[in-house]
């Protein structure tokens, strides 16, 4: 029987781009009320560089193309990272936790920075749904890439890897390690989702496209047992 679900948290609980655009509003506002720019100015340049598919050096390519020293690009992470984000739970997220709360053990496994994912779980108002929540600091060199935060959250929840479900939306990270330990895999493809597009996805022992489908993957799995 499936008796624990684990779940990561960008792209598979909340739209991660919604976090994008609202960290280069964070931004674009200090820089605006800064530098006496327009707001819209900057504002459409991390936009459209991002939509462009630039993921990297965002900041710096910004300053250069307003014609700002690039010393302060450490301040502008520093204001993405941590700022108050406008973001929202999917609907089928929403209703998912609400159905499986109390049923089933609930765990939370993310990468980032950690106070930008606790200011995201806060903003989600989610931290009700689940008895256990890691946070892999990839300033530190921690990612679901290791297998650590997946056996210590089946040892912490006192659970075994074949009773427990991953659901994420990365094939890179989100598939290979719970895989190693027996845990089920499953990935959901979200139309806007940033990791849309990677290769991989048939690695996942399933693949769905609405959390609500979890449902249907606990019945298939028990089935087979």
């Amino acid at each position: 029987m499936v008796e624990t679900i684990l779940f990561d948290l960008d792209d598979t609980l909340y739209p991660e781009i919604q976090f994008v655009i609202s960290g280069f509003k964070a931004v674009s506002k200090y820089l605006s009320e800064k530098y006496d720019i327009a707001y819209d100015t900057i504002f459409d340049i991390l936009k459209k560089d991002f939509e462009n598919g630039i993921r990297r050096k965002n900041f710096d390519i910004l300053l250069k193309k307003i014609g700002i020293e690039n010393k302060i690009v450490d301040d502008l992470v520093k204001i993405y990272r941590n700022h108050i984000p406008q973001i929202s739970m999917y609907p089928d997220a929403k209703k998912i936790l609400v159905k499986l709360k109390g049923k089933y053990k609930m765990g939370l496994i993310s990468d980032g920075y950690p106070t930008t994912q606790y200011n995201k779980i806060k903003v989600l108002d989610i931290k009700k749904f689940f008895d256990l929540i890691i946070i892999n600091d990839i300033s530190k060199g921690i990612s679901k890439k290791n297998s650590n935060s997946f056996s210590k959250a089946l040892y912490i929840l006192e659970t075994s890897s074949k009773r427990t479900i991953y659901v994420g939306d990365n094939p890179l990270k989100d598939i290979s390690m719970p895989k190693k330990l027996g845990i089920h895999t499953v990935i959901i493809r979200r139309d806007n989702g940033i990791h849309r597009n990677v290769n991989g996805i048939e690695e996942a022992e399933y693949i769905i496209s609405d959390l609500i489908q979890l449902l249907d993957v606990i019945n298939s799995i028990e089935r087979i047992r």
